[in-house]
């Protein structure tokens, strides 16, 4: 199967003259409405209409010179928690259907479109963002590009089916737990999680304030660094700046024994191994380090964490008047925050602090912590069928990436599956507002680890 086609390749294709915006949209539509296909539940809305108008307008556009940057004219997707001005956002629920339509886009969604990008939908998702595993009720699962028997992980699950196969160029994802890396990681695509601060959640429905990120989710390293430098404001005009790759040679990884190391499966554990030889044989010095301080993170967490109390002061009174029309699997993890009280939010903050500055005081002697994005490939529907499965399989696709959310991090999964394999993700997670950096590294880690 070929490779799909990049943001830098696309771009290359339009200013040479070989393709349209109008032509890209048009076939990106086609894939979306085909029968066949995943688009009927991977997008919760396509704007059809508005997409051909915004490619013709960036076609014209092209031909007087003006070109904003390397997104211009290519189709993108942006999940459905994100205000679009003049559309209810649902958030990947019915309890938001009587929502008033939104009066303006959210940032993220305006800088998108100030970059040029033609936005083609609204991408489905887990129920509130609150699942690792991409399931939704409501709007049908999409099937894993992979194998349409497996779910897409989540909770941007549209998101990662919209790239992989070829009903958007990018994608706009979240990251509270590990939203865009899991489905990334598992879809066998590319997800950068960024340090939340640099990029605004204004007008997106939130998880929880306090770890939500807003990251893309694309076909290379290159690609999402483009379309996050469009998310943090960094994207001036014209050709969006990317990080040079970083030389391999003498790079120092380190490799947690603990937490993030235990009960992989079999596939993710060989594929993993493999990828660390490969980049130890480049001048990479792999170092497994202790890290018993992840092991505190189930105690601290005990109670719900930030995702449960976050989200039901947000939730409280949706919850109240239309809880009866939430996904059964979604609203008791919300519930949980109500047990919370002011004291207990404000010890894990403290903990939070204090975790951050001693974690942080032996990674930061490394270029980066390595770590498979998720312990397990992607489960199948009738694994995660039932309640108890569901749990089970959801807790172990969050466990690794949820690490890089409480610890204040940025973070990228890279695809390191042989051609036959289930997709498995290969993390950097760097220091805070690292980003860049991780990116560099990403630049020259990606080609190595991934042997197809």
């Amino acid at each position: 199967m070929a490779a799909n086609p990049t943001i830098q390749q696309l771009a290359a294709e339009l200013a040479a003259g070989r393709t349209t915006s109008r032509k890209l949209t048009e076939e990106t539509l086609g894939r979306i409405e085909d029968p066949k296909g995943e688009g009927k539940r991977a997008f919760i809305k396509v704007w059809r209409a508005q997409a051909l108008a915004a490619a013709d307008a960036s076609d014209a556009l092209r031909k007087a010179g003006i070109v904003a940057s390397q997104l211009a004219g290519l189709p993108v997707s942006i999940k459905n928690l994100c205000d679009v001005a003049g559309e209810t956002t649902l958030a990947g629920s019915k309890a938001l259907d009587d929502a008033p339509p939104a009066r303006q886009d959210a940032p993220v969604v305006a800088r998108l479109r100030a970059s040029g990008a033609v936005i083609v939908g609204s991408t489905n998702m887990s129920e509130f963002a609150f699942s690792g595993v991409g399931f939704n009720p409501h709007y049908g699962t999409p099937g894993n590009p992979a194998d349409r028997k497996r779910v897409p992980g989540g909770s941007s699950a549209g998101a990662a089916v919209s790239v992989a196969d070829r009903m958007a160029v990018a994608a706009l994802g979240t990251d509270t737990g590990g939203s865009v890396r899991i489905p990334a990681a598992v879809c066998g695509i590319v997800g950068f999680k960024p340090t939340a601060r640099r990029v605004p959640i204004d007008g997106v429905v939130p998880l929880s304030t306090s770890l939500d990120s807003i990251g893309p989710l694309a076909n290379s390293v290159e690609d999402c660094a483009i379309v996050d430098a469009v998310f943090a404001g960094e994207a001036g005009k014209g050709p969006i700046d990317i990080p040079e790759p970083m030389p391999l040679g003498g790079l120092r990884l380190a490799v947690p024994k603990h937490f993030v190391m235990e009960d992989l499966d079999s596939v993710v554990a060989k594929a993993f191994e493999r990828a660390l030889k490969a980049l130890a044989a480049k001048g990479v010095r792999i170092e497994h380090i202790d890290l018993p301080q992840l092991d505190e993170l189930a105690a601290i967490n005990a109670k719900g964490g930030f995702a449960a109390s976050e989200a039901y002061a947000w939730h409280r009174e949706l919850i109240a008047r239309r809880g009866n029309v939430y996904d059964p699997l979604v609203a008791p993890r919300i519930m949980r925050g109500k047990e919370m009280s002011a004291a207990d939010y404000i010890d894990l903050l403290g903990r939070r602090t204090d975790l951050c500055h001693r974690v942080s005081a032996i990674t930061s002697n490394h270029d980066a912590v390595a770590m498979p994005t998720c312990a397990i490939v992607a489960p199948t529907l009738d694994e995660v069928a039932t309640a108890d499965g569901f749990t089970r399989k959801n807790m172990l696709l969050l466990r690794n990436t949820t690490v890089g959310n409480f610890l204040d991090r940025c973070g990228i999964s890279l695809p390191c599956h042989a051609s036959g394999e289930l997709p498995v993700g290969f993390m950097l997670m760097g220091e805070a507002m690292a980003d860049r950096r991780v990116l560099a590294m990403a630049r020259s880690v990606a080609p190595v680890v991934s042997p197809h």
